[in-house]
């Protein structure tokens, strides 16, 4: 008997593979000016900038990507032009999967578990996205949808709407946008910690896995402890 019925994953760094796309996308954009930047640096980077500019208004997907990009670029000391910023919103729905992603979900699809995204994320940049997706997804629950970014519990409140009463568990790779508010809403999660991160607070996920894969596995035997 399976322990959940609905499974929500966020999509960038936990079924879409974000750091290759981002860098891939930095390098690219960096080599057609003549610049060579360093793609740990630029993750980094991207990494602390884009979370403020989240969090200090609502803005379009579009927008805090291309935010994010010139001030990782002023950081990284490229100038980029008026309107060279959109290259990143450009590229993401080109950006791969994982290689265990479309696997784990068939798998977790065929054992008759409902299958969502909640993702910080513009309608129609997901649905580029989810092309390179090999299942259907019951729902979907954007940043564009409910005006707001995780952490914030909006994209939670919404999917529960949805869910009802039926057990739920979230699957993420952010110990930040996802594992935390989780969490402090009392929603089931497992984290997919591809690079073995520590947690940088008190909360702790119900689970930990180093791969969908592993996940996948635990899923479909059950989900018991």
């Amino acid at each position: 008997m399976r322990r959940f019925d609905v499974l929500t994953f966020d999509c960038y760094g936990t079924l879409i593979d974000w750091e290759r796309g981002l860098g891939d996308a930095f390098a690219s954009a960096a080599r057609g000016a003549g610049i060579v930047l360093d793609r740990a640096a630029v993750v980094a980077a991207y990494h602390e900038i884009e979370p403020l500019i989240e969090a200090e208004r609502y803005r379009s997907y579009r927008d805090v990507l291309a935010l994010t990009a010139r001030r990782v670029a002023e950081r990284l000391h490229w100038k980029l032009s008026p309107g060279d910023e959109r290259f990143v919103a450009d590229s993401l729905p080109s950006w791969p999967p994982f290689a265990d992603t479309n696997a784990a979900l068939r798998r977790l699809a065929d054992t008759g578990h409902r299958l969502a995204i909640l993702s910080n994320v513009d309608d129609d940049l997901l649905a580029g996205t989810r092309r390179h997706l090999d299942v259907d997804f019951e729902f979907v629950v954007t940043a564009q949808q409910v005006g707001a970014y995780k952490p914030a519990p909006a994209h939670w409140e919404a999917a529960r709407k949805r869910i009802g009463d039926a057990r739920w568990l979230h699957v993420a790779q952010s110990y930040f946008h996802d594992i935390v508010p989780a969490r402090r809403l009392g929603i089931a999660s497992a984290w997919i910690n591809r690079t073995r991160q520590k947690p940088s607070g008190a909360e702790r996920p119900d689970v930990e896995f180093g791969t969908l894969a592993e996940a996948a596995d635990w899923l479909a035997a059950g989900g018991r402890a």
